[in-house]
């Protein structure tokens, strides 16, 4: 039989399947349901994906919060752009915010404690992706994503934006302390 040429039967689904063409049949089923409980496996024991939740919001909404929070925990400014850094209370609500090309304000945690980080963006879409530990989240305007983050390491951590947002992209950078 020719692959061009339709088949001399026209019901050919009503054939029986060859025995080592049932055999990979029934392998390829069996490894897909694997794969399927490993993904959730994965998400509930491997610690590989973040639980988010996530509320509709706008700009006109999110914005007041961060700077209510900039205003109350301001310790110093960095950069030539004058950005805040802002050191909150342990337990409380964190927001960071993208817009273009810059992330706001630049954020000072405590080691060991737990923050609800809440991310929008207030234009297009912008990438959250925390180097080096490799969290990654995609923030979109009117969208607000919570994360609960316990930082467990000290250092210098920077935002990096992986979703292309324009001209100004390569610099769009921002900073996260973890003291």
């Amino acid at each position: 039989m020719s692959a061009i040429l339709p088949p001399a039967e026209r019901l050919w689904y009503k054939h029986p399947i060859d025995r080592v063409e049932g055999t990979w049949i029934v392998i390829a089923l069996l490894w897909c349901l694997i794969m399927f409980a490993m993904m959730v496996g994965w998400h509930i024991w491997g610690h590989q994906n973040l639980s988010t939740e996530t509320y509709r919001t706008t700009p006109d909404k999110f914005m007041p919060k961060v700077q209510a929070m900039v205003d109350k925990y301001t310790v110093r400014t960095e950069t030539d752009e004058k950005i805040p850094v802002v050191a909150p209370l342990p337990d409380s609500d964190v927001y960071l915010l993208a817009r273009l090309w810059n992330f706001y304000p630049i954020l000072e945690l405590e080691k060991g404690k737990t923050y609800r980080l809440h991310l929008s963006a207030m234009d297009y879409n912008h990438g959250f992706s925390l180097q080096p530990a490799n969290i990654n989240i995609q923030m979109v305007p009117g969208f607000e994503h919570v994360v609960t983050v316990t930082p467990n390491q000290s250092g210098t951590y920077s935002v990096v934006c992986n979703e292309y947002c324009g001209i100004g992209h390569h610099k769009m950078v921002g900073r996260i302390y973890i003291k």
